[in-house]
């Protein structure tokens, strides 16, 4: 069997993201990525590390950590001012530890505007939708310039499946492609740490993404 996965958004209508936020409530895996990506950040030297989400979205990765993580400094980044609106009822009491910062991923000027150095950058379910690999290329190497030595980048977001019959999205991208547009923006190590809800017969569009994981 085939066909296409892909999705269409309209992420500055307000009954648009609500409802959207209301549909993705984090399942089990989902949570196990966000496990997953604070575990990378616990690995960090620095005991309360700038973190930058790219794609705050809805808030749901933010409260996860920033529940489990009491001293990290936290930054979000979206092009959505509406998303910002349901991240801070996401967020409840904790909204006064994130900095809402309103930017474009597809300015490559978004660097410029961020409040403070990170020494993380992640993301989940964000990347995919600026549209093509070399969108997703831009903002790889702006990250590379953006981190310092020993920096990391973990980006948790769909991908196209090895095996695949289906056509995908241009965003959604197979993993060894992600990671060969790591070591091209100039990251020193490069790693897929798993691939969350496989399905490569009936795929649906919140299926098949994966955790890959950069060090400059």
């Amino acid at each position: 069997m085939s066909g296409f996965v892909g999705a269409q958004h309209e992420f500055h209508d307000a009954a648009f993201v609500q409802g959207w936020a209301d549909r993705f409530v984090p399942s089990p895996p989902r949570l196990a990525l966000f496990d997953m990506i604070l575990a990378q950040i616990d690995q960090l030297p620095t005991r309360d590390p700038n973190v930058l989400e790219l794609g705050l979205g809805p808030g749901y990765m933010a409260r996860h950590i920033l529940e489990r993580q009491k001293t990290l400094h936290y930054e979000g980044l979206d092009f959505s001012a509406v998303f910002f609106d349901v991240a801070k009822r996401t967020l409840g009491e904790l909204e006064s530890r994130v900095t809402f910062t309103n930017v474009d991923l597809m300015d490559q000027s978004w660097p410029t505007r961020l409040t403070r150095p990170p020494q993380a950058i992640i993301s989940t379910w964000a990347l995919h939708d600026l549209g093509s690999p070399q969108s997703v290329a831009d903002v790889y190497v702006r990250c590379f310039e953006t981190l310092p030595k020993g920096g990391i980048l973990v980006n948790g977001d769909f991908i196209k499946p090895d095996g695949t019959s289906w056509e995908y999205e241009a965003g959604r991208f197979e993993i060894s492609r992600h990671l060969e547009l790591l070591r091209q923006a100039g990251f020193a190590d490069q790693v897929s740490l798993h691939h969350f809800e496989p399905e490569l017969a009936q795929p649906t569009p919140a299926q098949n993404y994966a955790c890959m994981v950069a060090v400059k």
